[in-house]
């Protein structure tokens, strides 16, 4: 059987993630062809341990005709790219999910799959359960809300840090509003929530409560949805973001297995 071909988007950290596991025989039934990324030297030095072509931008990318593209840069790439991706009949697994707070630009996304016959696959990231939270959606009118735990140092050089959140002994809460206002905040920090709003009741409707933790490492969230006699809770504590790598790794398994998880 001809093995499926795979791009990557992202020569960082997550980047790393999927092909090291291509690359450790995790993903037997792709072939990685390439990887673009911002920098030409991190690209070359990622394609070259991965044995596959270090590409200059995504058309490049897709002259390698890839039946998948797996994002693990940022929302301005799934902004730039989804859609060219898609209409060149190219598969699209999203990490950086919050590019699709904006309705308007996750509506046109919709329809260029539908359009070229090409799907996107929205990546757990750092949580999971979406398989549970979308069922109770789906059963009736129902209540979705994140709160999120945070080192103070996490959100330095973000809206949301004050000098005394170094200092503060007690947990402080630094934001409450909705997953969209959350990501217009945070566009990095918070793709979690717009993941979570996307499978239950939207980012208009999903709240969301972010909490600076005193000497915190790592994030912590914990999803809920909610309908009278139903209620599902996601309780998810990383120290690194290496799980959102990972969770591209498990999409990409369970696009090609018998089982589907």
């Amino acid at each position: 059987m001809n093995k499926l071909r795979l791009g990557i988007i992202g020569n960082g950290y997550l980047g790393d993630i999927i092909a090291g596991a291509w690359k450790d025989g995790l993903l037997p039934e792709y072939e990685l062809v390439g990887i673009v990324g911002r920098t030409k030297e991190k690209t070359d030095a990622l394609a070259e341990k991965s044995g596959c072509s270090s590409c200059t931008g995504i058309d490049e990318l897709l002259e390698l005709k890839p039946d998948y593209i797996a994002e693990a840069a940022s929302g301005d790439s799934v902004r730039d790219m989804a859609e060219k991706i898609l209409a060149n009949g190219c598969n699209l697994i999203v990490l950086s999910i919050g590019a699709f707070a904006d309705k308007e630009f996750y509506e046109r996304v919709k329809a260029t799959a539908v359009k070229h016959n090409t799907r996107v696959y929205i990546a757990s990231g750092a949580v999971g359960g979406f398989d549970v939270l979308r069922t109770v959606s789906l059963m009736g009118e129902a209540k979705a809300g994140i709160e999120t735990r945070k080192g103070p140092e996490s959100l330095m050089d973000t809206p949301l840090f004050e000098g005394h959140l170094m200092t503060d002994k007690e947990s402080t809460m630094v934001f409450d509003g909705n997953a969209k206002e959350a990501i217009g905040l945070l566009p990095a920090k918070v793709n979690v929530a717009v993941a979570s709003s996307l499978a239950t009741v939207g980012p208009d409707k999903t709240r969301v409560n972010i909490h600076s933790v005193p000497g915190m490492i790592g994030d912590d969230h914990k999803i809920t949805a909610e309908i009278e006699g139903v209620k599902a809770v996601v309780d998810i504590y990383s120290s690194t973001s290496a799980i959102a790598g990972w969770s591209v790794v498990a999409v990409l398994q369970n696009i090609v297995s018998p089982i589907v998880f």
